[in-house]
């Protein structure tokens, strides 16, 4: 659900105050640090995964089983590194520009761009509504 107009105005005015008050503190919440520190992170988990691949095979030539497992689990902890590195670079969703956004803020859609809507059926009830129906279906139902 995109926000409105009012919520956009003072996100804006939010930001500004933000800038305004603390600029570094801004600039850290810009992401490009993050973005930086976890493809660095990525290259090098790639790195010592390449080596914990010639460590494992090292130990199946010399057959020192030892070595082997030590370089699987050099490959296991870089891959694992890798992974989250590259799933959670910090990067919510593509900016959305925003007209006299100050000084590179922009604003984001909410996070609700992969979602799917809810139906109009299950969102006009309440929460508690709805599980009391549940109670009551499962009461005259006998179960479940």
């Amino acid at each position: 659900m995109p926000l409105s107009e009012e919520e956009l105005r003072l996100l804006e005015q939010m930001e500004r105050a933000l800038v305004e008050e603390d600029p570094k503190f801004a600039h850290t919440l810009r992401g490009t640090a993050f973005q930086r520190a976890a493809r660095r992170r990525a290259v090098l988990g790639g790195v010592v995964f390449a080596a914990g691949v010639a460590i494992m095979m090292t130990g199946a030539i010399a057959s020192l089983p030892v070595v082997g497992v030590v370089g699987f689990v050099v490959m296991l902890a870089s891959a694992t590194v890798v992974v989250t590195s590259l799933r959670h670079p910090h990067k919510a969703a593509e900016p959305i520009p925003f007209k006299d956004a100050p000084q590179g803020f922009s604003v984001i859609e909410g996070g609700r761009k992969g979602r799917r809507p809810r139906s109009q059926a299950r969102s006009s009830h309440s929460f508690m509504e709805r599980m009391e129906e549940r109670w009551r279906r499962r009461r005259e139902g006998g179960g479940f």
